[in-house]
């Protein structure tokens, strides 16, 4: 797979839905990027915040920028802090330097797009992720 296909994408968004039910969390929001940065699929749950859509995709957007996880780019901003600043300002959809922001995989180790999710603490958010990930047959 060189490209997460819509069905996919969708699927990504509804396990990492049902994964924050599961886990009780807050209301969440779900981006799926392409691996261009283009929006696939999104989704918010009834009470998520209304800059929630931008936090999702600024997470999945950042991971793709740098190739790294929004977790390891939060942990790139505690070294290089001018650094994570800098790009933030460069990519039109930001960074945001905390866990959630997850790249996907092909079946060949590619990244093929990334996925965001935001409402809950930045664990439980990446916890989402990697189930909507997971969801979907795709690797992280």
């Amino acid at each position: 797979m060189t490209r997460i296909a819509l069905d996919s994408a969708q699927t990504i968004v509804a396990g990492a839905l049902k994964e924050a039910r599961t886990l009780g969390l807050k209301p969440i929001s779900v981006a799926v990027l392409d691996a261009g940065g283009h929006l696939i699929a999104f989704a918010r749950e009834d009470g998520s915040s209304n800059l929630r859509p931008q936090i999702a995709t600024a997470k999945a957007s950042g991971a793709l920028a740098l190739g790294v996880s929004s977790r390891t780019i939060g942990e790139m901003a505690i070294e290089r802090p001018t650094f994570i600043n800098a790009a933030a300002g460069l990519n039109p959809a930001g960074i945001v330097p905390a866990a959630g922001g997850v790249l996907v995989r092909g079946a060949d180790g590619a990244v093929i797009g990334a996925v965001g999710v935001t409402g809950d603490t930045s664990d439980n958010d990446e916890l989402a992720a990697l189930a909507g990930i997971a969801a979907a047959g795709l690797a992280a």
